[in-house]
């Protein structure tokens, strides 16, 4: 088996899209005519979207991520922690977590998308 996709559950695709385009510098690799799913381009692993309609409408009952008590988190890695920060809050992004050197090396913080996902921006973990 191979890792595909993770899909996120939001309340406008589109609007998803562009706010990771603008926030993150990720582009769209696919956008259906419906605006029920789309894709960023993000390597061989894509990160999609569907609107929480389109789910609700295969009989499955999706609710809002809340940043505050995460059920999962995606991590984008960066050489530039504070920067990718500075960026993702002026896109909309709301701060949850100042940049943050961690006892293994690694630098971390965490914003919350527009829909409430939980995003870690952080510096490649380096091999000891």
């Amino acid at each position: 088996m191979q890792f595909a996709y993770t899909i996120l559950y939001v309340s406008n695709v589109e609007q998803s899209l562009a706010f990771y385009e603008q926030a993150f510098g990720l582009q769209t690799r696919f956008l259906h005519e419906s605006g029920n799913y789309g894709e960023l381009e993000t390597g061989a692993t894509a990160l999609a979207f569907c609107s929480r309609e389109m789910i609700q409408q295969m009989g499955k009952d999706a609710v809002a991520a809340d940043p505050k008590h995460p059920v999962f988190e995606i991590a984008l890695v960066t050489d530039d922690v504070s920067a990718a920060v500075q960026k993702a809050v002026a896109a909309g992004a709301r701060l949850m977590q100042e940049p943050k050197e961690m006892p293994w090396g690694q630098t971390i913080a965490y914003v919350a998308d527009r829909d409430g996902v939980l995003v870690e921006l952080c510096t490649a973990v380096q091999a000891s």
